[in-house]
Order: C-alpha cells, then sequence, then structure tokens
C-alpha cells in the first residue's frame, strides 16, 4: 500500500515543495492549509502521516496536534512538525504537544523523507510494500510498471497516477471533481469531462480481450475500480 501524507503548511512554495518531494518518492500527498481544515481532512480520509508547520492560521500545529491525539480514530497516526522554532524549550513543547519528530526550518527534503520513512516503519510496517493488487492487476511502485494477469501494462503519466489512485481505494467510488482534486491537484484548472477521456484510456490499457472491465461507471457519481457484478 502506498503511505498517505497529509501536509498541513499555509507558505504555497513549501507545500509545493513537500507535494514534489514526496510524490517523487511515491507517496500518496493531500494538504491543508490551516488547523482547522487539516482536522476535517484527517477525519474525512485518515492519513499515514501528518507533517504539520507549528505557525497556523485559525489553530496552532501544536493545537491540531493534541487534538488528533484525542480522536481515537487518529490518535496513533505519527506526527512530524516543522517549525522555524529551533529553541529546545520549544523542541520539547512540541514533542510533549504530541509530536513523533521535530524538524526545524530550513530543513533537507532529503532528512525529511528519511524520517517520515523510519516512523512509517515503525507505526505500520506492511506500509513498506511497493506493490498495490487487486483481482489480477498489480501496480509495482518501485519499478512503475503496471501488468494484468502476468501482462505488460503500458499506461501514461496521468493514467498511472489515475490507476494508482483507484487502487488505494478498491470500491470506493470517486466523483470527476475529486478524482481531479487528487490526480491533477486542486491548483490545476481542469475540465471535469477530462476525467472521462483518461478514463476512456486506462479503460483501453487495463482491459485486454475477452478480460473484465475493472473500472465501474456509476451514473450521476462517477468512477470506481470494481470487480463487476455476477450478472
Amino acid at each position: 500500500m502506498t503511505p498517505r501524507i497529509l501536509i498541513v503548511e499555509d507558505e504555497a512554495a513549501l507545500v509545493t515543495l513537500l507535494r514534489y518531494n514526496l510524490e517523487r518518492e511515491g507517496f500518496e500527498v493531500s494538504e491543508a492549509m490551516d488547523g482547522e481544515e487539516a482536522l476535517l481532512r484527517a477525519q474525512e480520509d485518515k492519513p499515514d502521516l501528518v507533517v504539520l508547520d507549528w505557525m497556523l492560521p485559525l489553530m496552532s500545529g501544536i493545537e491540531v496536534c493534541r487534538r488528533l491525539r484525542r480522536m481515537p480514530e487518529l490518535r496513533s497516526v505519527p506526527i512530524v512538525i516543522l517549525t522555524a522554532r529551533g529553541e529546545e524549550a520549544d523542541k520539547v513543547r512540541g514533542l510533549e504537544g504530541g509530536a513523533d519528530d521535530y524538524i526545524t526550518k530550513p530543513f533537507s527534503p532529503v532528512e525529511l523523507i528519511a524520517r517520515i520513512r523510519a516512523l512509517l516503519r515503525r507505526a505500520q510496517p506492511d506500509l513498506t510494500s511497493e506493490t498495490l493488487i487487486f483481482a489480477d492487476l498489480s501496480m509495482d511502485l518501485a519499478a512503475h510498471k503496471v501488468r494484468r494477469d502476468g501482462r505488460a501494462v503500458h499506461l501514461g503519466p496521468t493514467e498511472f497516477r489515475l490507476l494508482h489512485y483507484l487502487l488505494r481505494h478498491p470500491g470506493r467510488v470517486f466523483s470527476r471533481e475529486q478524482l481531479l482534486d487528487a490526480v491533477w491537484g486542486r491548483d490545476v484548472y481542469v475540465e471535469a469531462r477530462t476525467v472521462d477521456v483518461h478514463i476512456r484510456r486506462l479503460r483501453k490499457a487495463i482491459n485486454g480481450e475477452g478480460e473484465a472491465d475493472l473500472i465501474r461507471t456509476v451514473r450521476a457519481a462517477g468512477y470506481a475500480l470494481d470487480r463487476p457484478s455476477a450478472a
């Protein structure tokens, strides 16, 4: 399974930097710009780890951390605090507030990713798996390869990201707007019908002759990666 990282940071340039480096390393990334949005996003789609800025609008990172630790379903999620505060007393306060690690700005993305991987290994060893599987379809994230029933499936970059996201949530129906946010990003303007074009391309690539269609279209709702019903 691909680890999901929630970035909570109000500095757009830093969010872009973090997203680029994390996605390049194979992580799935979501983001929130303030503390209240962070709590909502964490509850809607539980992340595997949170990268949390200390200084946030509406609610401090420390308070977000405390609230996450009070939620039964989120209290065990690892949290890394990012901050410009470098004093020992601040680090102690952050760790006592519930953080698992603390990194001072400016920081090295390489070091951050190494710490993230270490926390994930301790929290959920199964997340080290680099292969996603659904039915006879498999995606090797390390090799960037997709196979169905043993045959190689050739995908373009967008179709690969789209399939990656669907594989992370098998059976779940996503609207076109949700897929646009997850695959293209919230800051990129793309028409909703573009999703239909890439779903058609993805279907053509993964569904060979005589093979069941693994992508279910739900009228007026969206798409899901799902096993065909035995009708």
